[in-house]
């Protein structure tokens, strides 16, 4: 079988709540991640994609698809959504992750007894094998390599772009609770400045 991924490829496991939402990712190529329940890092290869019981029987409480991703941005519900335009939340800030074309996982993945997933990182190889959700867990040397990634990955990232040509500074503080990190903290002491 051609895979679209390698085993030590770094997978956000990220939950979609309606099937609007895979819908979304198919046929416009974006996940949306609301910023203030982000995960810490979200700059991974591919998104694997929990369906919670909104999806009704044979496809709810697992993993079946994958995208890989292309790129982030911060904006708006409100950019996100136009026709929403006196939603409560438009204009809390959201990650709109661009992704690549969605593919269907070769073997899907259950809940298992693990029903309520936000969000986890785990590599391709444990996509590829695991038997439920709670396969996807590293452990030991695997664990050692996929936190290596990440601290990796953290140090590069720096900060987020924004449309406008603003940025969100990543605050050193978060970077080292992540990843164990020491970062030189330049300007006003509250941010990390490139």
């Amino acid at each position: 079988m051609n895979l679209l991924f390698e085993g030590t490829d770094l997978f956000l496991v990220a939950i979609l709540p309606e099937s609007r939402d895979l819908d979304i990712a198919r046929m416009l190529g974006w996940y949306r991640i609301p910023l203030k329940s982000a995960p810490k890092l979200i700059e991974t290869d591919f998104i694997a994609f929990y369906q919670t019981s909104a999806f009704g029987d044979g496809h709810r409480w697992r993993v079946e698809y994958t995208a890989p991703v292309r790129g982030h941005e911060l904006t708006t519900r409100g950019q996100l959504f136009k026709d929403q335009p006196d939603h409560p939340h438009r204009n809390e800030e959201y990650f709109k992750i661009s992704l690549g074309a969605l593919f269907s996982l070769p073997n899907p993945i259950p809940a298992g007894s693990w029903k309520r997933v936000t969000f986890l990182y785990t590599t391709g190889e444990r996509i590829l094998t695991s038997k439920s959700l709670k396969d996807l867990v590293t452990h030991d040397r695997e664990r050692e390599i996929l936190w290596h990634s990440l601290r990796e990955r953290a140090s590069s990232a720096g900060s987020y772009h924004i449309q406008n040509n603003r940025k969100l500074e990543l605050d050193p503080a978060i970077l080292e609770l992540l990843c164990g990190l020491e970062i030189p903290i330049k300007g006003d002491g509250k941010h990390f400045n490139q």
